[in-house]
């Protein structure tokens, strides 16, 4: 079982950074891959960015070079950066592929 609980949404303007945490409670978190999704309004939910137990990282083409994930003991982040009106969605924080959802955080950017 893990429990997942994000922060660090917020409004931010365009080209600007915003940093996400994903806080992970339980046994299983340093062995299973974990990811940053979102969802736009009207869109399905994508994957931005994932990484594996031992580090490997993989992003969406859109994302690539401007949003970068990283984890430690508990917590898995998303730095992102050079922010894009079309960034705006929900971004949920995921673990072992989806077997496990935070509650999600808006990020909204503006132009």
């Amino acid at each position: 079982q893990v429990h997942l609980v994000e922060s660090g949404g917020g409004v931010v303007q365009a080209g600007g950074s915003l940093r996400l945490a994903c806080a992970a409670a339980g046994s299983i978190f340093s062995i299973v891959p974990m990811g940053w999704y979102r969802q736009a309004p009207g869109k399905q939910r994508e994957l931005v960015a994932a990484i594996t137990s031992g580090g490997s990282t993989n992003y969406a083409g859109s994302v690539k070079g401007r949003f970068f994930i990283s984890r430690d003991k508990n917590t898995v982040y998303l730095q992102m950066n050079s922010l894009k009106s079309e960034d705006t969605a929900v971004y949920y924080c995921a673990a072992n592929s989806g077997d496990y959802w935070g509650q999600g955080t808006q990020v909204t950017v503006s132009s």
